[in-house]
């Protein structure tokens, strides 16, 4: 396996949508806290990244090994296990090798923090390799738009941000003995964090569910019953719409709520951007044509959100100075 090979079995371009809500978090953290920990920063983002290759050569390994329409737009060329002709036991070797590092690091990352951190890593690390892996693989059932769009959009965001609070008090468990929890939560921080997370969240889940409404034939062939299967495709249109209105109305609350600076408001600039690529989604959906306009629309929505909170950082930068 070349570098080539690698970079398409873990499918690198794709990554933007781990990366997005990382610095959603780390901007926010600076915000909203004035804290950056670099330590804790390089550590998460790494672990981040690894993990995410990681799910992705397991769903493309998944992929290759229980399809069974093995012709037609995908698998002969999307699939990096057959259009590169790659060992499918050194791909499996590569997928253990990354999965150690990503949680070994992310082990790392919990002995500078807390449990909370140890707790939401162990399920998104759970929801990440179940998404494509075991008996009844996450990507095969109706919870796959949502467990995507909270493992990723949720909690990544979460754990950009707790990685420099952590002992601020948003969130933390402690133990007085074996029989003995205490949870203190600081509510109205953990409902800001909500609403700043929903436009990742819903971006992701419309890209999974975009995803899907492509696939709704080859996955009935191939015995993935989807959420579009069982909802219908003119309901899984209408859902693809609404969790985008869902994701700006979220940032409008976060300003009002004085969670996010006023500047944010920017980012509904792009809603005609976005629903033009709705429209354009709802005439066609395919693979090839028009399932690229979910990712867009994922980008240049939450690429403008973060460059917002960076700007309120600058802003409050020059105001306090």
């Amino acid at each position: 396996m070349n570098i080539k090979s690698f970079l398409k079995l873990v499918e690198i371009q794709t990554k933007v949508a781990s990366v997005i809500p990382y610095f959603l978090g780390t901007f926010y953290a600076l915000y909203r806290y004035d804290n950056f920990n670099i330590n804790n920063a390089i550590i998460m983002f790494l672990s981040m990244i690894i993990f995410d290759m990681t799910t992705t050569a397991i769903n493309n390994y998944m992929d290759y090994a229980k399809a069974i329409k093995k012709e037609g737009y995908g698998y002969e060329t999307h699939n990096a296990i057959v259009s590169h002709k790659l060992n499918p036991k050194i791909v499996k070797l590569t997928i253990v090798i990354m999965l150690v590092v990503a949680a070994l690091l992310g082990l790392l990352l919990v002995k500078n923090t807390n449990i909370i951190v140890l707790l939401i890593g162990v399920v998104s690390f759970f929801i990440g390799i179940t998404y494509s892996f075991g008996p009844i693989p996450i990507s095969r059932t109706p919870f796959g738009e949502i467990l995507s769009g909270l493992a990723m959009g949720f909690g990544i965001t979460f754990l950009s941000i707790y990685i420099h609070v952590f002992d601020a008090g948003i969130l933390n468990i402690s133990f007085t003995d074996l029989r003995n929890i205490n949870i203190n939560i600081n509510i109205i921080e953990l409902i800001n964090i909500v609403l700043v997370s929903l436009s990742p969240i819903m971006g992701i889940a419309n890209i999974m569910l975009a995803n899907n409404i492509c696939d709704m034939e080859e996955d009935i062939e191939n015995k993935r019953y989807t959420l579009p299967i069982y909802i219908g495709k003119e309901r899984a249109l209408n859902l693809f719409k609404w969790l985008y209105y869902i994701g700006f109305i979220s940032i409008i609350l976060a300003v009002i709520m004085g969670a996010l600076p006023v500047i944010s408001i920017v980012t509904l600039l792009v809603l005609k951007l976005v629903e033009g690529n709705i429209k354009k989604f709802k005439k066609l959906q395919t693979k090839k044509d028009t399932f690229i306009l979910a990712v867009k629309n994922f980008v240049i929505t939450n690429l403008i959100y973060d460059l917002t909170i960076l700007g309120g950082i600058i802003l409050q930068f020059i105001s306090n100075s």
